[in-house]
């Protein structure tokens, strides 16, 4: 087995046929104590983990661990329900009593904000990402609004305006999704010619495992020299830059708490950048490091401002698929609108372990997540992008992976397929040779991908090179093949391998067909011999379709101006439908409850309502009226209870709104710096003027119809409660009856005492409150 054992036995849980890869170095132990494989291996393993849970419990200590299920947004639908957005991309959908009626998850970033209208919700992440769901929590569509959180949401004409955190505002239309969207889809997708732009860029890409050793200036200009004469975009990726128990651990340690990188990996980022003459001919726009691996990628300065978003993400291949040793980095970057993912890899090792090999792909590949780099300098900018939904409001594409999306995808490092069914003297002869025909027959690669089993839809460069893996370092030429104890087989190891956005070869760079790419040259560096692995480039020649976004603006307007189809959308997004009120004065009396009756007029659509507070009063004993603001939620008074405020009549429909008094004693001495007590307010009329605002599914604008409520106040024969100088008495409402307590220790001359008043007839009220 070649070192390797199966680690089936050990106490975390693992994935079948799971395999443990002798690269964690152990001291030599004396001939008198045998020390059995399993047992070093076990014993590496648990010191590993052991040392990681240590780091990670200091890096966190005294840290703030931040709630998942954390509230960040509210917002109250216009069917009277309120929502809530946690951080963990959760929705809580609840009744006006505050219980719980449903959650959904649509997203699994955090929920910036939200914001509702109609029949319409809209939900902004951290992600960047916006979604617009119905009152019942079915999505209807989504897209990348920002390159950044959606930090807030306004409504406005026919639009939600979004802010994102690095200032940017964009505004969508209310009606989408819906037959708009088509109507000027189509019509943009005709003049497509006037607006679309081709680019040609040259990308550079490379992969090298470096086996912990550190390159010369030599070396790494045979690698990556070339790039100062035609490439705009080159991509690194480097494997074993550092390995061991400890390294592994500190990484994993670090990964558990956001960090990542390391000093042997900025040696090999700042000497990249030397050979690349970054800051003046190139400028770095991202790189990301998980344990031994690291890409990182350089943008000539010309392109810079062409290149924006760039997102980072690492998976885990190695022990539990949670260790670094094996698995991949990756880069996401917008090129031109479009964009393009690298993602650097390094595969299980051993000739046998094919099928690992190509889980260790699936598993990258389907979980791969990109989220933006610590410190990253790109610019931004982004492109709305609307997710198809199936009838239930669900997503269909939900499962596909985020690489899937992607106009363009690179996966480079070492692979490590191997040649089987041949020797290593046969191997060496072919090699000698030059027959690469012969011997990639016999490559697990190749193979595996006839057999459509790994790198579905890919595609790989001809190979016109010698086997790359495994070399003696500082040998030069063929003779540097391993010739040691184990005789490793030569191997195509080192490679890489893309698609783009074509369906088929002979498909032409359009906007259906964004990125089409070609692979000009494809060669290993046989001269470098700083590790046992050679370095491996690919130049791609990249045609890239963008649009003009200046006269594609240009010709939406002209296709709005022009269409009457769209006249006649834009007026009915703009539709308010007729309601009729059942009355325009409500006078309430007693504990008596008045029922106010809306009707939707309309027989097409849906009519949406919120009823507030214009203005209130109370009636003074001398006839004047004191003017109070909106005090209470919707700005209705303390004494009046409308029950919906807010809610959606079905066409043709009448919502009934009830409409009563509700008994109300502040327990304030003022109140909007009037003075109060405790029966001065149920012995007044009290009036207060509604607002009853129509708008339509889709609309801002509105119908209001007012209404005038009045409280008539009943005659009051009870009497007040006489409470004995400096000390403290429980008084007895003037309307229940029941006792309250009440303070002698306040300022008295904020309550009246015994000998301050005189009993009150039954037709008699006295103004104790003066105003």
């Amino acid at each position: 087995m070649d070192g390797q054992i199966e680690s089936a036995r050990l106490e975390a849980p693992v994935m079948p046929e799971q395999f443990i890869e002798e690269e964690i170095k152990a001291k030599p132990v004396k001939k008198d104590k045998p020390q059995s494989s399993f047992n070093f291996f076990q014993k590496s393993r648990n010191a590993l983990m052991g040392a990681a849970g240590a780091v990670r419990r200091v890096a966190t200590k005294g840290t703030f661990v931040e709630d998942n299920r954390r509230t960040e947004a509210v917002v109250q639908a216009m069917n009277g329900t309120v929502w809530s957005g946690c951080t963990d991309g959760l929705i809580i959908m609840w009744d006006g009593n505050g219980n719980r009626l449903q959650e959904f998850q649509h997203h699994c970033s955090s929920v910036q904000c939200m914001k509702a209208l109609g029949e319409r919700v809209w939900v902004g992440y951290a992600s960047g990402i916006i979604q617009v769901m119905d009152v019942e929590g079915n999505l209807l569509a989504e897209w990348t609004g920002h390159s950044c959180p959606v930090i807030q949401m306004a409504i406005g004409g026919s639009y939600v305006f979004t802010l994102a955190h690095h200032g940017g505002i964009r505004g969508w239309p209310l009606a989408s999704p819906g037959p708009l969207d088509d109507i000027l889809r189509t019509e943009l997708s005709n003049r497509e010619l006037s607006y679309r732009r081709l680019v040609n860029i040259k990308m550079l890409v490379g992969t090298w495992n470096v086996g912990q050793e550190k390159a010369s200036y030599e070396s790494l200009m045979s690698w990556l020299g070339r790039a100062f004469f035609d490439v705009d975009l080159v991509v690194v990726g480097l494997q074993e830059v550092e390995m061991g128990a400890g390294v592994l651990a500190m990484a994993a340690a670090k990964e558990s708490v956001g960090l990542e990188g390391s000093a042997n990996g900025q040696w090999w980022i700042d000497n990249i950048g030397r050979t690349l003459d970054e800051g003046i001919s190139f400028h770095r726009v991202g790189s990301r490091q998980l344990a031994g691996l690291l890409i990182a990628a350089w943008a000539r300065k010309d392109l810079k401002p062409h290149v924006g978003d760039v997102d980072a993400a690492a998976v885990p291949c190695g022990f539990g698929r949670a260790i670094g040793n094996k698995g991949g980095v990756g880069l996401r970057i917008r090129v031109y609108d479009r964009r393009i993912c690298f993602v650097n890899n390094h595969f299980a090792a051993h000739l046998e372990n094919v099928s690992r090999r190509n889980a260790d792909f699936d598993h990258i590949y389907r979980t791969m997540t990109f989220n933006k780099p610590h410190g990253s300098a790109a610019s931004a900018t982004s492109v709305q992008l609307h997710k198809t939904v199936n009838a239930n409001g669900n997503q269909v594409d939900e499962d596909i992976p985020e690489m899937a999306e992607a106009d363009m995808v690179v996966f480079l490092g070492d692979f490590n397929y191997r040649l089987y069914g041949i020797t290593y003297d046969e191997a060496r002869d072919m090699v000698s040779q030059r027959s690469f025909d012969w011997l990639k027959e016999r490559d697990q690669l190749q193979a595996e991908m006839r057999a459509g089993k790994v790198f579905q839809g890919m595609r790989e460069g001809l190979i016109r090179f010698p086997p790359t893996y495994k070399f003696q370092r500082h040998l030069p030429g063929l003779a540097g093949y391993d010739s040691g104890e184990k005789k490793r087989i030569p191997a195509w190891c080192d490679r890489i391998l893309y698609r783009d956005s074509r369906d088929v070869l002979t498909a032409e760079c359009s906007l259906e067909c964004p990125v089409v790419a070609k692979i000009t040259s494809y060669e290993a560096c046989m001269g470098v011999t700083d590790s046992d692995h050679k370095p491996v480039r690919c130049a791609f020649s990249v045609d890239i379709a963008r649009v003009d976004e200046f006269t594609r603006r240009q010709e939406y307007g002209k296709i709005l101006q022009s269409d009457k189809r769209l006249h006649s959308l834009l007026r009915e997004s703009h539709f308010v439908p007729d309601t009729i009120i059942s009355t325009n004065n409500i006078i309430l009396e007693n504990q008596e409850h008045v029922v106010l009756r809306i009707t939707n007029d309309c027989q097409r659509n849906k009519a949406a309502f919120e009823i507030l507070c214009e203005s209130q009063s109370i009636s003074k004993q001398d006839g004047t009226k004191s003017e109070f603001p909106p005090r209470a939620s919707f700005g209705l008074p303390l004494w009046l209870e409308v029950e919906p405020s807010v809610g959606l009549i079905e066409p043709g429909q009448t919502m009934e709104v009830t409409v009563h008094h509700e008994d109300y004693y502040t327990q304030e001495v003022f109140v909007n710096g009037v003075l109060q007590n405790c029966w001065c307010e149920v012995t007044r009329d009290k009036e207060a003027v509604l607002l009853v605002n129509v708008t339509g599914s889709t609309s801002t604008e509105t119908i209001t119809h007012r209404i005038n409520v009045r409280h008539c106040c009943s005659t009051i024969s009870a009497s007040p409660p006489i409470n004995p100088p400096s000390i403290t008495t429980p008084s007895v409402d003037v309307l229940s009856g029941e006792a309250s307590t009440r303070s002698s220790k306040k300022n008295p001359s904020n309550y009246l005492q015994r000998s301050d008043f005189k009993p009150f007839g039954s037709s008699e009220v006295h103004d104790l409150c003066p105003l």
